[in-house]
């Protein structure tokens, strides 16, 4: 098939057939397709951390430029005990200012990634910062009561929900994601009493609702994330980036609650059970075509069932993993093919991306 050039464009143009504007919104979809999969094999997942050295200068600078600014901030307020608080949310708002400048620059104008995805966590920590110093209460920290810190932590999740809205960067979306797997934590910390470990938020066996909450939140973090899957099939928009870090936050939620869960009954039964799990999650990872799904869930099993697990079990289980992994990556575009034929009756596959 013939390609449409720039002169078949505007002789569309100049016949009628297209506006002006419709000209220019598809001339831009074309230079972000090609901008987007030009360096890609048919069946690729686009993902893009920096696109130079220059950026990662930036980063660097900007992370030594928030290092200084906290050491300054920290002794301003050390130097003079007195309305500690109230000079921690003061250097908080003129950091938010500073940090929106930045942004403005750096994100709107200049359009880069490292340092997008750098000032978003510097934008989170500050706020987290100057909402825990305005709304928590310091009395209830002191006695191990973080109750008082469901608010900041809602309105810092906020705080990030009005970044996102105003640069969209991606990766913030995984931030607010990570906002509200916090508050709902905490929220039920409230109900129960605080995990007695970390392993306790992924094991249904362990006291209170802690893996149920993860469970759930994943599920929904997942929703959202196909939802911006679903509206960019071809994954050429920032919808299709926002997609990619909230699966990378669902897919340990949903993987590992179940997984680790099956791993420590230690049982052959448990043991096949599991390789199940993984097969359905490996099967709606090929369909959805989201690798980085797969393998942020299959890097937290690897890494929890070591640091949880020990034993003949966990080693075996990480090797298993691995040759798992390996042949599915090495085949996963005709794998998805041959999935993708019988489930084209059942499932909207022209709003998912194309198999190859």
């Amino acid at each position: 098939m013939s390609q449409i050039d720039q002169d078949d464009i505007r002789a569309a143009v100049g016949s009628g057939l297209l506006s002006e504007a419709q000209a220019a919104s598809l001339t831009a979809l074309a230079h972000s397709r090609r901008n987007a999969r030009e360096k890609l094999s048919p069946g690729d997942e686009p993902f893009e951390l920096f696109r130079g050295f220059n950026e990662i200068f930036i980063v660097i600078g900007l992370i030594i430029l928030a290092t200084g600014w906290g050491a300054v901030t920290g002794l301003s307020v050390a130097n003079n005990l007195g309305g500690v608080l109230e000079k921690a949310t003061m250097w908080s708002i003129i950091g938010a200012m500073i940090l929106w400048v930045l942004s403005e620059y750096f994100i709107r104008r200049r359009r880069m990634v490292a340092p997008a995805i750098a000032l978003s966590i510097l934008w989170t920590i500050n706020a987290s910062i100057g909402m825990t110093a305005e709304f928590s209460q310091v009395f209830m920290l002191i006695q191990n009561d973080y109750s008082s810190l469901v608010l900041p932590m809602a309105l810092t999740t906020a705080a990030i929900g009005l970044f996102w809205l105003r640069f969209r960067v991606p990766f913030a979306m995984a931030l607010m994601a990570l906002g509200v797997f916090a508050i709902a934590l905490m929220i039920a910390a409230q109900q129960v009493g605080s995990p007695s470990g970390f392993s306790d938020l992924f094991l249904f066996s362990a006291s209170g609702p802690f893996a149920w909450v993860t469970l759930l939140v994943g599920l929904g973090v997942f929703a959202a994330a196909m939802m911006f899957d679903l509206s960019d099939p071809h994954r050429v928009t920032r919808r299709s980036a926002q997609a990619f870090w909230l699966h990378v936050v669902a897919a340990p939620a949903l993987v590992n609650t179940i997984a680790l869960s099956l791993l420590e009954r230690e049982t052959s039964q448990a043991h096949m059970a599991l390789l199940a799990v993984l097969l359905a999650f490996a099967v709606v990872a090929i369909v959805i075509d989201r690798r980085s799904f797969l393998i942020a869930a299959i890097g937290y099993i690897v890494t929890l069932a070591a640091t949880v697990f020990d034993g003949e079990g966990a080693a075996m289980t990480i090797l298993l993993l691995g040759l798992f992994l390996v042949l599915l990556g090495a085949f996963w575009a005709r794998i998805r093919a041959w999935l993708m034929a019988p489930l084209a009756h059942v499932l909207p596959v022209n709003r998912l991306p194309p198999a190859h």
